[in-house]
């Protein structure tokens, strides 16, 4: 019997940056299609797109499958075209700065090729490429626009989403900001609009709609707490087709429910944060927040929600995550918790070792101060992080893949990182933690305030591994690392 990998969050490996996830299954493989933020980014969605794929029946397995589309392959990027480049209202790239690759979408159309959508920054432009697999390479195709060449002046169009089936092709867009832009000051964005496509995949054979409202015309509907901010994307699952958005929060992915494609889409809920927030009542973050985008998809009986964290402090490192979510018999989705284990099918085996990288949840001692990450705006320089941050970063070092060593820096007196969920059975007697820096570490069960179940102390400037004697656990648990006194980075854990 096939042994399966164990599935781990983030799913990619830990010096991968590919958020904003769209998962597709296609021919017993899920792909994942998403923008490419780089380490110590600073800015957004810096690199060419990558496509990265497992086998559905072993979701910790995934490969790479190369670069599927690059940003000089656009026209508004220099690419050759023979047609009439649309107007943007932005600067025209150079060589040195590009216009950059933001959150894509693709769909199987009716042609059987595969069409991927994505708009360049904020040129106000959606791009379509094509190709004959679903990883790529793409080659560009065309703009969206209707049939005379013009491009209607509703809504935003950024952000794509792509549903091709039998009733006809659905493309969504939309940004919905509260603040404006120079020049922009009257606009009214009124949320999340849909348009159809007529099969050539790029030539607009309706008028928009909006199918969820953002901040400007969502006062009085259900959509008013949580207005649509960004990130559309749509699937169908059953007899429901599933709207799923980054609301004004930011932080959260929220969903709207309708037995047609063309909406308007119900609000129902908020399906996971990427802080937890709201999460059974909580009010403050378990993890450091930034924007948020994914979809859901069904893989086999199962299905997911693929969203992304924030590493280095900052916004512009992002990695791509997924859960469980249930979708009970109405059709609806309770919130969900992010975990270490999302793709695994349940909680990982104890005995084991884990780089810290996987913490789901972290933490310094004031709660009141885990909020948004560090995220300054285009052309300003990446600040310091807040001196009590603990954040997850790399260091160069030959032993590891691509040659970097990621661990978790920064835990101060008071800082925890959380591993949920570890599967216990009752014989591990030991737990060693990789540590560096100067100070105590407690192992807690469940709660930052748990149960002890053992506690080593390091002094070190170099990485060493430090063994505590475990109290007997059992049964599954969630697992806290907290420092009680000191200040030390962490890399690795094994339990034995």
């Amino acid at each position: 019997m096939k042994t399966k990998t164990l599935g781990l969050n983030p799913y990619l490996p830990s010096w991968e940056f590919v958020p904003d996830g769209e998962p597709h299954v296609f021919d017993g493989r899920v792909y994942i299609f998403g923008s490419h933020d780089s380490r110590n980014g600073v800015s957004f969605c810096e690199g060419d797109y990558v496509v990265w794929s497992a086998p559905v029946d072993d979701l910790g397995n995934w490969r790479c499958e190369g670069i599927s589309y690059r940003k000089d392959q656009d026209p508004l990027n220099g690419a050759d075209y023979d047609g009439v480049l649309p107007k943007i209202d932005m600067p025209f790239c150079t060589p040195e700065n590009p216009h950059l690759l933001y959150a894509p979408d693709i769909a199987k159309g009716p042609d059987g090729r595969y069409y991927l959508y994505y708009s360049l920054d904020f040129t106000n432009v959606i791009s379509v490429a094509v190709s004959d697999t679903p990883a790529g390479p793409y080659e560009f195709l065309d703009y969206v626009r209707n049939a005379d060449g013009e491009i209607p002046d509703v809504g935003r169009w950024f952000d794509p989403a792509i549903l091709s089936e039998e009733s006809g092709n659905y493309l969504y867009y939309g940004f919905a900001p509260v603040f404006r832009f120079p020049g922009m000051e009257g606009v009214i964005f009124p949320g999340s609009m849909m348009v159809r496509l007529a099969d050539d995949m790029h030539t607009i054979i309706s008028d928009p709609v909006c199918v969820a409202n953002g901040p400007d015309t969502a006062k009085g509907t259900a959509y008013e707490a949580h207005p649509f901010f960004e990130a559309s994307s749509i699937r169908k699952i059953g007899d429901w087709y599933y709207f799923v958005y980054s609301s004004l929060q930011g932080n959260e992915l929220c969903y709207g429910m309708a037995k047609t494609p063309e909406g308007p889409f119900e609000y129902k809920g908020v399906i996971v944060s990427n802080g937890d927030l709201g999460y059974r009542g909580n009010e403050l973050a378990v993890n450091y927040t930034g924007n948020n985008h994914g979809g859901l998809v069904e893989i086999g009986e199962e299905t997911y929600i693929f969203w992304h964290r924030q590493t280095h402090g900052t916004g512009f490192s992002r990695q791509g995550c997924a859960d469980k979510v249930h979708i009970a018999e109405d059709g609806t989705i309770a919130q969900i918790e992010i975990t270490s284990c999302g793709l695994n099918g349940g909680p990982l085996p104890a005995k084991n070792t884990y780089q810290s990288y996987i913490a789901c949840h972290l933490t310094e001692k004031d709660r009141t101060k885990v909020g948004h990450v560090v995220e300054p705006g285009p052309g300003e320089t990446v600040p310091t992080l807040p001196p009590e941050m603990p954040y997850i970063t790399e260091e160069e070092n030959p032993d590891y893949e691509k040659g970097l060593k990621p661990f978790i820096a920064n835990l101060q007196e008071g800082a925890v990182a959380e591993f949920k969920y570890l599967a216990f059975d009752g014989d591990e007697k030991n737990i060693t933690l990789e540590l560096r820096g100067t100070g105590t570490v407690q192992a807690l069960l469940d709660r930052p305030d748990g149960e002890q179940i053992a506690v080593v102390n390091c002094d070190s400037d170099t990485w060493i591994k430090v063994t505590g004697k475990l109290t007997k656990v059992e049964e599954t648990h969630a697992l806290y690392i907290k420092v009680t006194d000191g200040e030390v980075d962490f890399a690795s854990f094994t339990i034995a």
